[in-house]
């Protein structure tokens, strides 16, 4: 039986890959930041305080894998708030290591990057190797805790996989979905209320559906040739307009579009659609379809 330390077992990507691996019948003990489980129902659960080393020395890392999911996420806000997401995304994961490194045992650490670690590209899909660019402090943060783990690999020999994710959606949880660009969309169509989109909506993402996320997470992150590797993952190519379209058209709204408010320009990084072929070839999946998940919501 495989045994899992998962560091933000109550997130949202966290908690549903949390049900796959009981699922799957994997022994996972998690850790976050409320005072018991709300999401992922785990029984062997411990609020923790991942930026103080001395509670995490307590922990036993004596273990197969380490799921490092814990962390602030935003845009603007990381730079008003660069304080706490330094304290939290920057000094929890190292504070994490540094403690595996003292208990010198090995498990291998899953870690979640992000789209917005790439220079975004008009033109060509974005492979692991394409140009970075940092245009707020939590993209910085997934950067940097990317290095953080090729060092600590590098100096002593713990195993890591890196999978960066585009834009997630759908939730096999609960009902309730409030997460990112799409949550924001469906709120206010099922709210009655239009869409509005910046400037002409032709940014284009891949889009992922949770399902297939924690899918290929589980399979690669598992396989051999994954150590010491970053992985896209993969998903449909989709610009903001036409999802934005799919859903005004099924709840009889309209999609309007207005200027871009200057800082939001500032930091938007252009089309970001993800080359998969990389982690395709360790793994390849069906993926949901977007549209017929709108459909059935």
């Amino acid at each position: 039986m495989k045994k899992i330390l998962f560091f933000g077992s109550e997130g949202y990507i966290g908690s549903h890959l949390v049900r796959e691996q009981l699922f799957r019948k994997y022994q996972v003990i998690g850790y976050d930041v409320y005072d018991k489980p709300y999401k992922s129902k785990l029984e062997n659960y411990q609020k923790i305080d991942i930026t103080n080393l001395s509670q995490l020395k307590e922990l036993d890392f004596d273990v197969d894998y380490i799921y490092y999911f814990s962390g602030v996420t935003g845009t603007n806000i990381s730079i008003e708030n660069y304080d706490k997401f330094i304290e939290v995304n920057e000094k929890g994961l190292m504070n994490v290591l540094t403690a595996i490194r003292n208990k010198k045992v090995y498990p291998k650490m899953i870690f979640p990057s992000t789209r917005l670690v790439y220079k975004g590209s008009k033109n060509l899909l974005l492979s692991e190797d394409s140009e970075k660019e940092f245009k707020t402090i939590y993209a910085l943060n997934k950067f940097h805790n990317e290095c953080a783990l090729k060092i600590f690999n590098t100096c002593y020999n713990i195993p890591f996989t890196i999978f960066r994710i585009g834009v997630p959606y759908g939730n096999t949880l609960s009902d309730n979905y409030s997460y990112g660009t799409i949550g924001f969309f469906l709120n206010n169509a099922k709210n009655k209320i239009n869409i509005t989109l910046f400037g002409d909506g032709e940014l284009r993402r891949t889009f992922t559906f949770i399902g297939d996320i924690c899918k290929q997470i589980l399979e690669v992150s598992e396989a051999k040739q994954s150590n010491g590797q970053i992985y896209n993952i993969g998903g449909e190519t989709f610009s903001l307009k036409e999802v934005a379209t799919m859903i005004a058209g099924k709840y009889n709204i309209e999609v309007k579009h207005v200027e871009w408010p200057a800082l939001a320009l500032a930091l938007e990084s252009g089309n970001t659609v993800f080359s998969s072929k990389k982690i395709e070839k360790i793994y390849k999946i069906k993926y949901f379809s977007l549209e017929k998940w709108i459909n059935k919501i």
